[in-house]
């Protein structure tokens, strides 16, 4: 199963807006698993960087990284 990061840019800017230090960067194991949020996140192992703008991620991202 692949692990999804993504970062979420509402709530970077929400953070911007509010004064708020909600964590901005998401993690799914596979594509409909339950995210976690974090202010940052270590990982090991192969991985790509996608960038889809035609065709977004279930969560709404254009640019994630794929973790197996």
């Amino acid at each position: 199963m692949k692990t999804y990061v993504s970062v979420c840019k509402n709530v970077i800017l929400s953070n911007l807006k509010n004064g708020t230090n909600d964590p901005p960067i998401r993690v799914s194991a596979g594509l409909r698993g339950i995210p976690r949020h974090f202010h940052s996140w270590s990982f090991e192992g192969k991985g790509k960087i996608v960038y889809s703008p035609d065709k977004a991620a279930p969560w709404g991202a254009r640019v994630w990284i794929e973790l197996e």
